[in-house]
């Protein structure tokens, strides 16, 4: 028996994309944004699904009830009982478990491929082909499947893989052993992985059987599946909501990685050329920004918006309608909104999500 004729898609589109702002907000987070083209990352996400998996077979797990209105709007094709919103935010291990319980409920022997709705992803014959593996293998060995990528150099961003050893080769694609998960090492650490070649950068994307998912949980994160068990008979009733929020309320906010991936023995990883990024940063955005003559990336979103640069390189401008001066500096990042600026070295935009809790903590929540 072949994973295509079982194959589903799941989206998480939660989050805020705090490292993104001014431009990502609680109200309009990165998935929602125009970044890159005129398609928000959520709409490329679904995209390029196209040819690997049936609209009515992707579902998608957000974290409101508005969000789920902007993904209807978003995404007409997906069927509305497709997309679920959770009552309140705990964490990734859950929203897989509820997203894995729906597809449960319409094919018991489904595989599911989970995405971030946040994520970009430059080639995507590559990426379908290295899905169908992952699928493949999931299906034939009943076990969760990471997909890995090749690190290109020391990030201290991501979480680490260890996968020496191949098992088999399935399409001529090789499906390693996974031994084990390192979460954001030191930049020495990070050397050694890459210098090593044993190690890949965990994209978070995994691919997993229904059945095998559920069991996972019930053994490494009960109370997370206590609560999902208490919601699965109502699922497609009119109790759902209600029972939902009252599962969310004693559920544990962990995880997916920590709740599952992380302890699973059997687990595997399928190595993945296709140019992703989880678009992290405003460095992140940059990298993958067009640039002019001087390296500058400008990304105008109004149609007034000017850029003038004299003596200005390898600087991220992004602006509406403004006209955006910048004379003698290198390396920044400018974000110009209606009511916020952003100004940081690239080199450091990392410590933009510092700045989230700073605001938190001084109560301006009409900047968040």
């Amino acid at each position: 028996m072949s994973s295509k004729d079982h194959l589903y898609a799941l989206i998480i589109c939660g989050g805020g994309g705090t490292r993104l702002w001014p431009r990502s907000r609680n109200a309009t987070p990165k998935q929602f944004s125009k970044l890159f083209g005129q398609d928000t990352l959520f709409q490329k996400t679904v995209k390029r699904l196209h040819g690997l998996v049936k609209p009515t077979n992707v579902f998608v797990v957000t974290t409101s009830q508005a969000y789920a209105r902007e993904i209807s709007k978003e995404a007409p094709a997906l069927p509305a009982q497709n997309i679920v919103w959770e009552p309140m935010r705990r964490n990734t291990a859950i929203a897989c478990g509820l997203g894995t319980l729906l597809v449960k409920k319409q094919d018991p022997q489904a595989v599911v491929l989970n995405f971030w709705a946040d994520h970009l992803i430059a080639k995507e014959a590559a990426f379908q082909k290295v899905e169908r593996v992952a699928a493949q293998a999931a299906f034939d060995h009943q076990t969760l499947v990471a997909i890995g990528v090749k690190p290109t150099h020391p990030h201290t961003g991501y979480g680490y893989i260890h996968a020496p050893k191949v098992r088999q080769k399935i399409n001529g694609v090789p499906v390693y052993r996974l031994e084990k998960f390192t979460e954001k090492p030191d930049k020495k650490t990070a050397r050694k992985f890459v210098a090593s070649g044993e190690y890949y950068w965990n994209s978070g994307m995994y691919v997993w059987p229904v059945e095998f998912f559920m069991m996972a949980l019930k053994k490494h994160s009960p109370a997370t599946y206590q609560a999902l068990a208490k919601v699965a008979p109502v699922l497609g009733t009119s109790r759902f909501q209600q029972v939902l929020a009252q599962a969310y309320e004693k559920a544990p906010e962990v995880s997916v990685d920590v709740a599952v991936s992380e302890k699973v023995t059997s687990a595997l990883m399928v190595p993945a050329a296709i140019g992703w990024n989880d678009v992290g940063d405003w460095s992140a955005i940059y990298e993958l920004s067009v640039k002019d003559k001087q390296g500058n990336a400008v990304i105008k979103y109004g149609k007034k918006g000017e850029f003038v640069g004299i003596d200005a390189k390898n600087n991220l401008v992004q602006f509406d309608d403004q006209l955006i001066v910048l004379i003698g500096v290198e390396d920044l990042v400018v974000v110009d909104t209606t009511d916020a600026v952003l100004i940081c070295r690239r080199d450091n935009a990392q410590a933009v999500k510092k700045l989230m809790e700073l605001l938190k903590a001084k109560q301006k929540a009409k900047y968040l």
